[in-house]
């Protein structure tokens, strides 16, 4: 059990250099803070959390390559004893509800006073989780987040890890390339499916996301950074 004397560790993943800096130097002022590492990318950040073992990591969701949330569901899977902070500047009421789902102990906007981020870490350090400057124990977060998720979306289906997830694996592909403005032959020809089947699972994506047309899906996908446009795994159309 933590005592109030213990340092706490801390890696930062962010892929901002600038932001990056001015959070790991903001945090250093504080006395029982370390900073151990940095990454800008989910990957490295990954390999760093295996190496460094710290208590808390503060994660950006708008990563190159694996993105925050699924940098998230891989520290809940493997590492379950180290506390993560989502810090992002895409604050949208239903990416609070993806990130909480996935493991976060809390989920902050990247404008937080440096005050208020370093009590917020005390905190997930001590076994709380914090959103929207509400404290939780493990038993009022699950009762909050299963309210918060109901109401937003109705009964909600999880996959075999425990994660809600809003669209499947397959769907997710399939938006990543309307992102990049394919239509759906090309997406067809790409993914070795047929026209109808993409069809299909637009329906379905754009009920899921409640909009109404291939452009509003795209924008969701990358307002909650679920897809970066300078991913360069997408440049080469078929």
């Amino acid at each position: 059990m933590r005592t109030g004397s213990d340092r706490i560790t801390v890696l930062i993943i962010d892929d901002h250099p600038l932001f990056r800096t001015g959070l790991e130097k903001a945090l250093e002022l504080m006395g029982n803070l370390e900073i151990t590492g940095t990454s800008d990318d989910g990957e490295t950040g990954l390999e760093k959390v295996k190496e460094l073992r710290p208590d808390v990591v503060l994660l950006d969701v708008n990563l190159p390559g694996m993105n925050g949330l699924q940098v998230a569901r891989q520290l809940k899977s493997d590492y379950s004893d180290v506390a993560f902070i989502i810090l992002t500047a895409h604050h949208d009421t239903e990416q609070v509800l993806h990130a909480m789902r996935a493991g976060a102990s809390a989920y902050c906007g990247k404008d937080i006073k440096a005050e208020k981020l370093i009590q917020i870490i005390q905190d997930v350090a001590d076994g709380f989780y914090v959103v929207d400057d509400k404290r939780m124990n493990h038993s009022e977060m699950t009762e909050w987040l299963g309210q918060k998720i109901e109401a937003s979306t109705g009964p909600y289906i999880i996959d075999a890890e425990g994660h809600y997830i809003p669209l499947s694996p397959r769907e997710m592909q399939i938006l990543e390339h309307v992102v990049y403005g394919m239509i759906n032959k090309e997406i067809a020809n790409k993914l070795g499916i047929s026209q109808q089947t993409v069809k299909n699972h637009m329906t379905s994506i754009l009920k899921k996301l409640n909009v109404k047309d291939r452009t509003q899906a795209a924008v969701t996908a990358l307002r909650r950074g679920w897809v970066r446009m300078d991913d360069n795994s997408h440049q080469e159309r078929p």
